[in-house]
């Protein structure tokens, strides 16, 4: 089983020769401290458990006996800070939303598409801190990847549902609950993982997915009883880059 090599998505994003790549997000030396607590609701196409994390490919989806079948992972991540700062901004609360796809292969560590979108209550000093963040956490290349208008974002995470909507749910919506395979009251939680880039998290508490989609532009997908977990990570500027 080969562990996930490459790190996913997004953060400081350059377009170079047509390719949107994400810088360093603390190149500079006047560049602030910043350290983020923050949990993600999060679901994509895979079967549980995304084979993402073990591999340099996503599932397979349609075709007829293993002819025509499609590898992808469309996923959507619904993020709320719990602590953090950005020198002297505090982050406490701020959510953002990124839905994408990671396309058919990513051992050469570039994804297929990525759409950013914040809540309209994140400030323009926070934009910046997340997305410095987001960077280190997911430093990938993407062929393309934009910044969606403000959009308000609904977020709820309890140990039966886990819930999240873009715009109401009219561009987006992840809705997670408990499986009835767990073993009593407590959390069914994946230890021992790496999150991307991130050196710290509490574990994945694998909830299955009765909706996830992104509806808006030409891109729009659906999917129900794929993946899904909760997982909380930390992440900080003083972190050595993984």
């Amino acid at each position: 089983m080969r562990r996930l090599a490459i790190l996913m998505f997004l953060g400081f994003l350059t377009v170079i020769a047509d390719r949107v790549t994400a810088a360093p997000p603390d190149s500079t030396p006047t560049s602030p401290e910043w350290a983020v607590n923050a949990t993600i609701i999060e679901a994509c196409s895979c079967p549980m458990f995304c084979q993402c994390y073990f591999n340099t490919k996503p599932a397979a989806h349609g075709g007829h006996d293993g002819h025509g079948e499609k590898h992808f992972c469309q996923f959507n991540n619904a993020f709320k800070v719990n602590t953090g700062r950005y020198g002297a901004v505090s982050l406490e609360g701020a959510k953002v939303w990124v839905a994408g796809d990671l396309g058919d292969e990513f051992s050469d560590g570039e994804m297929e598409w990525a759409v950013l979108t914040f809540d309209p209550s994140v400030t323009p000093e926070q934009r910046t801190a997340i997305q410095a963040m987001l960077g280190r956490l997911y430093p990938v290349t993407w062929k393309s990847f934009t910044v969606a208008p403000d959009a308000a974002i609904e977020w709820s995470a309890g140990e039966e549902v886990a819930e999240a909507r873009l715009g109401g749910g009219e561009i987006a919506e992840v809705v997670l609950e408990r499986p009835a395979t767990a073993m009593g009251s407590s959390p069914m939680v994946l230890s021992n993982l790496k999150y991307w880039g991130a050196p710290r998290n509490d574990g994945f508490v694998l909830m299955p997915s009765v909706v996830e989609a992104y509806h808006a532009g030409d891109k729009a997908f659906e999917f129900e009883g794929t993946n899904g977990f909760l997982i909380t990570f930390d992440i900080a500027s003083s972190d050595t880059s993984q």
